[in-house]
């Protein structure tokens, strides 16, 4: 992996954690999604209008795409409505570079070197270390389940854009096309589920929700093109770094707190960046 690319991942994954902390604030969290799929699909129109329509091959891979991502975002908002932004995030983003870890090394013609492997699992070790809290602070448990299934969706998703948009050959334009559909499959799924209720928002919560949507987009439009350039196990992980800044924005604006085991993960955390750069 190039040194820009990993500059580029860290800061996709710095913009993950932005968005998922404006999740996290205020409004009920299935209408908080339902803003962010609606930035979603504007910027993704913004792109896909100065982009040719994919080829046919690719459209699989996007609609396939699409209903993971609606998945993802149906087990996100659930599970912050049971738990804290420290504990939910560390378990939903964690599992997943060791799904792709796994699958990549099973089914795909990405090779790692070995202290890229050692660092994908030392990072692996410090995101279970910093979820642990769930299980012995007394936090609410229902939020387990819709955790570990937005894990499941992202390490579905990495793997299908990774390979979707190296077939597409243009990684942006992919990622445009993508929100759109995701915005098509979630909304009437939220819908269904929450009443109209979830359409329900002040100027305030459309101004977040806008502004996420924007940040949601950039970070993931960084990371797909990444994907097209480095291992997609490899930039899976890295860009879970995120947890490290969702950890001190859970800190610092949210007052959670930060002990022992929180730092002794965030160092593991760190390691295991490091290593993925030997």
């Amino acid at each position: 992996m190039s040194v820009t690319v990993f500059i580029a991942v860290l800061f996709a994954a710095l913009l993950h954690a932005g968005w998922n902390a404006i999740v996290k604030t205020g409004l009920n969290k299935q209408t908080s999604m339902f803003l962010l799929s609606v930035g979603h699909a504007l910027c993704g129109l913004g792109v896909v209008s100065v982009n040719p329509i994919p080829a046919p091959g690719v459209w699989p891979w996007l609609l396939a795409s699409g209903a993971v991502h609606m998945a993802y975002q149906l087990f996100l908002a659930y599970a912050y409505d049971h738990g804290d932004l420290s504990r939910v995030y560390p378990i939903a983003r964690g599992t997943a570079p060791l799904v792709v870890l796994v699958i990549g090394a099973l089914f795909l013609s990405d090779t790692l070197a070995g202290a890229e492997v050692l660092g994908i699992v030392v990072l692996g070790a410090g995101i279970a270390l910093m979820a642990r809290g769930a299980l012995k602070s007394g936090e609410s448990r229902r939020m387990l389940p819709f955790a570990f299934g937005a894990a499941m969706a992202t390490a579905a998703y990495t793997l299908t854009d990774g390979l979707g948009a190296r077939v597409s050959g243009a990684p942006v334009a992919y990622v445009g096309w993508l929100m759109i559909l995701s915005a098509l499959f979630y909304a009437p799924v939220a819908v269904a589920l929450k009443g109209s209720a979830v359409l329900r928002a002040d100027r305030r919560g459309w101004a977040l929700g806008m502004v996420a949507a924007a940040a949601s987009f950039g970070a993931y439009a960084i990371a797909v093109w990444a994907m097209t350039k480095a291992p997609i196990a490899l930039v899976g992980a890295l860009r879970e770094t995120s947890i490290l800044f969702a950890v001190l924005i859970g800190w610092l604006a949210f007052g959670d707190r930060m002990d022992r085991v929180k730092l002794v993960a965030a160092g593991l955390i760190v390691g295991g960046v490091a290593l993925t750069r030997l």
